[in-house]
Formats: C-alpha cells, sequence, structure tokens
C-alpha cells in the first residue's frame, strides 16, 4: 500500500513544499519542524485544515524523495493541487522553513532553485522572498 496520495490539496500542496526543503538536506532541524508547525497553526490559509493530513503529506514527501523520480511527481503533484496565484506563497514558506535554522546549506539552496524553476517565480520576486525571509530569520 503506497502511502503516495493520488492527489494533493492545496494546503497540503504547501505543506509538501515546506517538509521537502526542510528534508532537502536529510537531516531536518527542529527549528524547521517547528517553523512549519508554527505556519500550519497561524496562517489564515490553514485555518480549517485537518492537521492530521499533515503527518500523512510528510510521508508522502519522505516517500517520493526514496524514489527515482520522486521530485519530479513531487512537483507534479503540488502544481497540480496549488492555484498559480499561491505559487510565490509556497517559495516564501519554503524560505521561511530554510532560514528557520538560522543557516541554509547548499541543498537547501539547490531545493530552493528547483522550487523557483517549477512554479516559475520570477527572479525578482524571489529575491524580494528571501530578503524577507532573511529579515524575519535574523539574529543578534
Amino acid at each position: 500500500m503506497s502511502v503516495i496520495p493520488a492527489s494533493l490539496s492545496p494546503q497540503d500542496a504547501l505543506i509538501a513544499v515546506m517538509v521537502a526543503i526542510s528534508a532537502a538536506d536529510e537531516d531536518v532541524p527542529m527549528s524547521e519542524l517547528i517553523a512549519i508547525n508554527r505556519t500550519i497553526d497561524h496562517m489564515p490559509l490553514f485555518a480549517s485544515y485537518d492537521i492530521d493530513r499533515a503527518a500523512r503529506v510528510s510521508k508522502s514527501v519522505y516517500a517520493l524523495f526514496e524514489e527515482e523520480d520522486g521530485l519530479e511527481a513531487l512537483f507534479g503533484l503540488i502544481r497540480a493541487a496549488l492555484p498559480e496565484r499561491l505559487y510565490e506563497t509556497a517559495y516564501a514558506l519554503a524560505c521561511d522553513v530554510a532560514a528557520a535554522d538560522g543557516a541554509i546549506r547548499q541543498t537547501e539552496l539547490r531545493m530552493l532553485e528547483e522550487i523557483r524553476a517549477e512554479l516559475d517565480i520570477d527572479r525578482l520576486h524571489a529575491v524580494a522572498i528571501e530578503r524577507g525571509a532573511r529579515a524575519r530569520h535574523m539574529t543578534l
């Protein structure tokens, strides 16, 4: 029995993007998990979301990462589920999760690049989103 769903809801797709960026370097820091949970708890997009689905979505992302063409399949599911008007939101959430532990590693940078390309995020908009994430996650 596969844990990979045939389709995702828009909220599932946003969670999948956040989980994917967190798992990109095969090390999921607690700060990134907290950032994902905080996002789900506080963003209006998730107000009516069944939180139990988040664990299933996470397992699906991890299962897809184990498959040969899993990343392409994941992006296909995300694009199918996510309205285009939420593409920049997805990228912003990915940037926030990547920045949550205070360091963006090379594998996370490559995953952000993939997300930008797959969701056709304009480079100028991407830079603004990235700077916003950096500003939100600065430390003293």
